[in-house]
């Protein structure tokens, strides 16, 4: 494992300049999602304060986004949640799906966190941010790049180890309630042993 770490250290910094570059194009305008298309969304703490007190709360969120989802054809493929933000890799199966889903969890979240925590008052920064993912080159990096944010903000050294993102269902078959497996990952292998070797591939692992 140590023999690996300068490179992994290297990977996870090229992953993260080269998505940082495709992110001045995620502006709060774009409402209208390609029906099929993946998109990467980002949901910002107001302030960027923290949007999860405990593990209630992320338990609160992700029972929100699975309802919501579910109910607007919008699965999601890939997610993590941090301590001020979110990453969530979904694919809208209409023009509205996405921006009705997020509207869905937004409000629902939000009403449940300030009932627990007897707080008033807005919980997210502005409007969510959006961008398609056209290509199966820039999916694997949102793959990479949400996987991995745990370990760039220093709250673990693999990105198994952290409890709130999808990375050990794709690496290791974790059952995992929030993730529908996108095409691109069935493509990886024949069997569920292939695919999350080739999975841990992209990771160093």
């Amino acid at each position: 494992m140590q023999r690996n770490s300068g490179v992994r250290h290297q990977k996870e910094s090229s992953i993260s300049a080269t998505y940082r570059a495709t992110l001045t194009g995620m502006t709060r305008k774009l409402r209208s999602f390609v029906p099929g298309c993946p998109v990467h969304v980002i949901q910002r703490g107001v302030n960027r304060c923290d949007i999860f007190a405990n593990d209630k709360d992320r338990i609160t969120y992700l029972d929100s986004l699975i309802g919501a989802s579910d109910k607007h054809d919008c699965p999601v493929h890939c997610y993590v949640l941090m301590g001020n933000h979110v990453h969530i890799l979904m694919t809208p199966a209409n023009r509205d799906s996405l921006a009705k889903t997020m509207q869905s969890v937004n409000v629902r979240y939000v009403w449940h966190f300030n009932r627990r925590h007897e707080r008033t008052g807005p919980l997210w920064e502005s409007r969510y941010m959006a961008r398609h993912v056209t290509t199966d080159g820039y999916l694997k990096i949102c793959y990479q790049y949400i996987e991995l944010n745990p370990v760039r903000s220093g709250f673990c050294t693999q990105p198994a180890d952290y409890r709130w993102s999808s990375h050990r269902h794709h690496a290791y078959g974790d059952h995992d309630r929030v993730v529908t497996r996108h095409r691109s990952y069935t493509l990886l292998g024949e069997t569920n042993a292939e695919r999350q070797q080739r999975y841990r591939g992209w990771f160093g692992q």
